[in-house]
């Protein structure tokens, strides 16, 4: 069959237009969405095993590639689409094609940010870390009240509690919890190897000392207080007295609630303070630094007893009888129009309150 000129004229340059064409969408294809650097971020999930096929699919979906047949041209004529890894990812459409390569391939996933409030307890990180999809909560748990794995990581145990220390974290979707445990023990390492000389100068051991924390931990609202809190206490030690705080109830209870006179004496538990005249199996929660340090360092007072004044502060007394009339002062004073939540209380809110806007602060690794 014989073609005239003008019909192979007409033939080229359709094959020119196509071919002009078919590459400018596919430039235009490797170019970002957006050149507006103000434009939302995209949390998008690749599960392991997924493939190139799949995962531009799902950018195309999220607004994150203009394009997915040139994503998927791109990455196998590239050869990376055999190292992307698994994860979390925030991806924001400004980005090109070879920035998202980059960061499937080094794997710089979406990190949690996770708040460990000060004197929070194992069951409160626990909830956080799984509103978060860190880790579940019982996995958590599990390993955090497994003897042998305390004792591996160099605590006295039976549960890892009090040696969480309270700080910000930040964690990948998923996290095993005992790296999610490491993380958090060796940042309190850190902090008591600062405090080490002074915990030598005490007969308490370092248990002891925690537990103590944990304790004017959950007692004082004010930081000026707490010295004055642990100087009680260690005081009663000393005399041989029993601790009688009210928190250890609460942790026996898990629920920092305020106690009823019943709770005292029916709460049958080695963390009632005012039943057992010794130390709780294991601190009530996760004290800060300062907190540490007041027991190492308390006032230099003789008192023995204190009560709460219903603002967050306290009357401190020498003796009973003293004791006894503070209380009753307090009692025939006008209170205030709200009383002063339990510290429990507080913390609990505030843990609730960070998990609840943990993710809405988006952090890439």
């Amino acid at each position: 069959m014989k073609f005239s000129r003008e019909k192979i004229g007409i033939a080229l340059l359709l094959v020119i237009f196509h071919f002009f064409y078919f590459f400018g969408l596919y430039y235009e294809g490797l170019e970002p969405v957006t050149t507006n650097k103000n434009s939302l971020p995209k949390i998008v999930e690749i599960n392991r095993g997924e493939n190139v096929f799949s995962i531009a699919q799902k950018l195309k979906e999220e607004g994150i590639i203009k394009n997915k047949v040139v994503f998927i041209i791109e990455a196998l004529r590239k050869r990376v689409h055999k190292e992307f890894k698994a994860g979390e990812y925030v991806f924001f459409p400004y980005q090109s094609i070879n920035e998202i390569f980059e960061i499937l391939r080094e794997g710089r996933v979406y990190l949690h940010k996770i708040t460990v409030v000060e004197g929070a307890t194992l069951w409160q990180i626990a909830e956080i870390l799984e509103e978060n999809r860190v880790c579940s909560k019982e996995e958590f748990l599990k390993f955090a009240t497994d003897k042998d794995f305390v004792k591996n990581l160099g605590f006295p145990g039976p549960t890892i509690e009090g040696y969480l220390y309270p700080e910000t974290y930040y964690f990948p979707k998923n996290t095993h919890p005992a790296k999610v445990i490491k993380v958090m023990t060796d940042k309190f390492k850190e902090i008591w190897q600062e405090l080490e000389p002074l915990a030598q100068k005490t007969p308490l051991t370092m248990k002891e000392i925690i537990i103590l924390a944990s304790i004017v931990e959950r007692e004082a609202f004010f930081e000026s207080e707490k010295p004055l809190i642990s100087a009680v206490y260690l005081n009663r030690l000393k005399k041989g007295m029993p601790l009688q705080a009210d928190p250890t109830i609460n942790y026996a209870l898990k629920s920092f609630r305020r106690l009823t006179y019943k709770d005292y004496y029916s709460v049958k538990s080695p963390y009632n303070t005012y039943l057992h005249n010794n130390f709780p199996p294991t601190p009530i929660g996760n004290p800060s630094k300062s907190s540490i340090l007041a027991v190492l360092k308390p006032a230099k007072v003789p008192y023995l007893y204190f009560v709460a004044t219903g603002d967050g502060k306290h009357i401190f007394s020498k003796t009973y009888k003293e004791h006894l009339s503070a209380i009753e002062k307090i009692r025939s004073s006008p209170k205030p129009e709200k009383d002063m939540e339990s510290k429990g209380e507080i913390i609990s809110q505030e843990q609730k309150a960070k998990s609840e806007s943990a993710d809405k602060e988006l952090k890439p690794l």
